[in-house]
């Protein structure tokens, strides 16, 4: 793990990601690829709450993330 991801929390359940790549392509999830999912996650959120801002809303909805 690096040092940009200490300290922050995990966005995703690593057993279900885990269990998600494993069934799907029977591959193995490496340890650092949660924190860096969950980096891509903390950007796609901060722009939807961008574009919810931009709407006068206070709920981000799943639209403001297309």
């Amino acid at each position: 793990m690096s040092d940009s991801n200490s300290g922050k929390e995990i966005l995703v359940v690593v057993s279900k990601l885990k269990k998600h790549i494993r069934s799907t392509a029977g591959m193995s999830t490496a340890a650092n690829v949660a924190p860096a999912l969950s980096n891509i996650i903390r950007s796609l959120c901060a722009q939807a709450i961008e574009n919810a801002k931009a709407d006068r809303r206070k709920t981000v909805m799943d639209r403001d993330f297309a």
